[in-house]
């Protein structure tokens, strides 16, 4: 099977996708000018669809410290906040666990002209409950049984549902979680499943593995390869606003690297190009 087929991001002789080669200044010299540029797309995009009442859900997902926070951080910055809405839930209360599982979200979804970004989303269960042991294997089961349709009802009632799963390396996740426990400024990041992130390394491998495989059919995954975090914003915020219609776009501007934004594929947990 050919790695470099359309959907393919380009790479090496192993169809590991490389970081070097890409368009344009995405340097770190040249991160702030593109991320301005970028952010007022992003404006252009807000004002096109609250004139036409379109509702937008981003759900971001990916391992602790994967750099989720410090990408909404960037997309929502310049955005009005009366239509821009961030959701990222802490533990279910006693009320939760003795609801429908997706019952909580829905709260949260978009109304028209609303544009919602879920820091880690209703795959809490198929990650981090499964891992450590805070869902029953009957209850995960049923998760895997009824995201598809669940999202899918999101879809036909005229939601644009977008998913991202920020990758990094075990060695990037080693250091990220050693700097974040010894910055004062980063404390409220530090949570006691920090210490099973790496020990179960395997385990979350695994997990995501199958949430792959199992939850791309209805909308499907896109991976962005994230040790770079400067890339990763970058890349995935020009994703995005390729995805989604709006008045004067500059195509040139947002044309993503697809060396660090593609959809999800299996052959690429052969090839290395997803974290193993």
């Amino acid at each position: 099977m050919s790695k470099k087929r359309i959907g393919y991001p380009s790479g090496d002789e192993n169809g590991v996708p490389l970081h070097e080669g890409h368009e344009g200044h995405e340097g770190h010299d040249g991160y702030d000018e593109d991320l301005r540029l970028l952010q007022i797309e992003l404006v252009k995009l807000q004002k096109h669809f609250i004139g036409c009442q379109d509702k937008i859900l981003v759900i971001l997902e990916g391992r602790d410290a994967a750099g989720k926070d410090g990408t909404i951080k960037r997309i929502v910055e310049y955005l009005s906040p009366r239509e821009t809405r961030v959701v990222a839930l802490g533990k279910p209360s006693d009320r939760d666990r003795g609801s429908w599982y997706f019952q909580r979200y829905v709260a949260y979804l978009p109304a028209a002209g609303e544009f919602a970004l879920f820091n880690r989303s209703w795959y809490n269960r198929a990650g981090v409950e499964h891992v450590m042991g805070f869902c029953t294997d009957a209850e995960r089961e049923e998760f895997m049984s009824s995201v598809t349709e669940f999202e899918s009802m999101l879809v036909r009632s005229g939601i644009h549902l977008i998913k991202y799963y920020l990758d990094i390396s075990k060695d990037e996740q080693k250091k990220r979680l050693a700097q974040r426990r010894r910055d004062p400024l980063k404390q409220w990041k530090v949570s006691p499943v920090d210490q099973h992130a790496v020990r179960l390394w395997k385990k979350y491998s695994a997990a995501r593995n199958e949430m792959f495989a199992r939850t791309n059919a209805a909308v499907p995954w896109s991976v962005v390869r994230a040790d770079d975090k400067r890339l990763a914003r970058l890349n995935l915020i020009k994703d995005l606003l390729t995805r989604l219609h709006y008045a004067d776009k500059d195509e040139t501007l947002i044309r993503p690297n697809p060396q660090i934004v593609f959809s999800y594929d299996v052959s690429y947990l052969e090839t290395g190009a997803i974290a193993p």
